[in-house]
């Protein structure tokens, strides 16, 4: 599987960005899917999850009620809706994937295998 993530870019603080991320080479219809950040000297983080029904979501408490994740099944694409951007929100971000058996921690790096290349947010204040 190979993951494409893309949308990333330079906004204004208070802004909105909708990350994209692709899956290729196999169908992730039963995975579950996350994104993480990693900001400039800091080490990566859990942003949101989705499980592989698309019935649950999870989001750090950092991004809840601002971030918004979705997948499409059909276009083997999943999604992060960012909204009031915050500078602190300034990271690059990655889409991964954790195919089945799953594990049951949604917001440990360990839990994925599968992870794109990362798309930068930069937002200024």
């Amino acid at each position: 599987v190979q993951l494409q993530a893309s949308g990333g870019g330079l906004v204004q603080a208070g802004d909105s960005l909708r990350l994209s991320c692709v899956a290729s080479g196999r169908t992730f219809i039963t995975y579950d899917l996350a994104w993480f950040r990693q900001a400039p000297g800091k080490e990566r983080e859990f942003v949101a999850a989705i499980n592989y029904r698309g019935g649950s979501t999870f989001y750090s408490d950092s991004v809840k009620g601002r971030f918004t994740i979705s997948r499409d099944k059909p276009k083997n694409t999943v999604y992060l809706q960012m909204n009031s951007l915050k500078s602190e929100d300034t990271a690059v971000y990655y889409c991964t994937a954790d195919p089945p058996p799953y594990h049951s921690n949604y917001s440990s790096l360990l839990k994925y295998f599968y992870w794109g290349q990362g798309t930068e947010v930069t937002v200024s204040s």
